[in-house]
């Protein structure tokens, strides 16, 4: 009895052993796919392998671009000599406040003068235009003179006081409220109320005027530097999503840790056809004048979130022009881990430690978030 006991035991341990063997043989002959990495659970914790399930999240509630400070335009003006000359006096100096119509400087120019002599000899012809028109018209109705020396000196009359309207415009608009009639001084006055931002002229410059034919330089800047503005521009796919009053936060180098804020108040209507992006403009206050026309800035605007199936970005690995990750499979047959290294497609511009997928993955499915490189050099 105890021999049949004992034959029983030893045999249940041989088909055992035998099984195990079986088992240890399948293993070595099973051949890996290619793309594909098996692993046992203690290679998967030696290698400190993390997984992360592909599911719907909150994305993309804001959009990072770059952006430059600028004027605002309805707050600025940029002023040039309509006359050609040389500048013997400035008025306004950087920084100093100006009213609308105050003097900026005091040009020497001819184009004065010859203002002046245009409109002395405009009205002489007015004159003797009006001398000849009445003389003509009074022989015309006694029946001493032609109709057609009548017309004509009626035609010379209406254009000599044409030409005198033009020369008056002209005068005006050289002289200003300048009355003297000799002087050829040009008075240069401000367009609008607000700071002398810039000014490139000095005492004894030669400048040449907007109605001479060249090329007239600026000679001030005259603005407003609260509110400026920030410009920024939004790629095609992102511009249905920013709206005006959105919160704009900006960033400069110069100020570190900072954030300035404004709000959009305008979106451009038409796309630059070869960055196929939208410019974007916010109003940022600047009551301690911070923000300089021209500063660079890295803008974020603030958009309404969206849902969308999404994986952690560091879960994306790139080879090539091909972005990969690696997503686990069902378990071996003989229980080892699988992993298949598989192509998928996903937004990269949205920021954030999330991004959406596009093509490739399937919701619920795991994808490696930690370990994929080790996968990678494994495969």
């Amino acid at each position: 009895m105890k021999d049949a006991a004992a034959r029983t035991l030893l045999l249940g341990f041989l088909l055992a052993a035998l099984s195990q063997c079986n088992r240890t043989s399948e293993a070595k002959t099973i051949k890996v796919p290619d793309g594909q990495v098996w692993l046992t659970s203690s290679q998967m914790r030696d290698a400190k392998i993390a997984l992360c399930v592909v599911q719907n999240r909150l994305v993309s509630d804001t959009i990072i671009g770059s952006g430059k400070v600028t004027f605002d335009d309805l707050q600025v003006s940029r002023v040039f000599s309509p006359v050609t000359g040389r500048v013997v006096k400035i008025n306004a100096h950087l920084g100093q406040r100006v009213k609308k119509g105050d003097a900026l400087a005091l040009i020497d120019s001819p184009d004065v003068g010859v203002a002046s002599a245009e409109l002395n000899e405009a009205l002489a012809d007015l004159q003797a235009g009006q001398h000849e028109f009445e003389r003509q018209r009074d022989l015309y109705t006694a029946h001493a003179g032609s109709l057609r020396d009548y017309e004509t000196a009626q035609d010379s009359y209406a254009k000599a006081k044409a030409e005198l309207e033009r020369a008056r415009q002209k005068t005006r608009l050289l002289r200003g409220s300048a009355n003297d009639a000799v002087s050829q001084n040009y008075v240069l006055r401000s367009p609008i109320e607000g700071e002398v931002l810039a000014r490139t002229v000095t005492p004894g410059m030669e400048v040449q005027g907007q109605y001479s034919g060249g090329t007239a330089a600026e000679l001030f800047t005259i603005g407003e530097l609260d509110p400026i503005w920030i410009v920024t521009e939004v790629y095609e796919v992102d511009v249905p999503r920013v709206k005006l009053q959105a919160v704009v936060e900006a960033e400069l180098i110069a100020y570190a840790n900072r954030k300035f804020e404004g709000h959009v108040d305008w979106i451009s209507e038409t796309l630059d056809p070869s960055t196929r992006t939208a410019r974007v403009r916010a109003a940022v206050p600047n009551p301690k004048r911070e923000l300089k026309p021209e500063m660079y800035a890295t803008v974020t605007i603030h958009v309404p979130g969206e849902t969308a199936l999404t994986i952690p970005r560091g879960a994306v690995l790139h080879f090539g022009e091909t972005t990969m990750v690696y997503v686990q499979l069902p378990n071996a047959a003989d229980g080892r881990l699988r992993f298949e290294r598989r192509p998928i497609v996903v937004d990269e511009d949205i920021a954030g430690d999330f991004m959406p997928v596009l093509h490739g993955l399937r919701e619920g499915e795991q994808v490696v978030v930690s370990g994929a490189i080790l996968l990678s050099a494994m495969a």
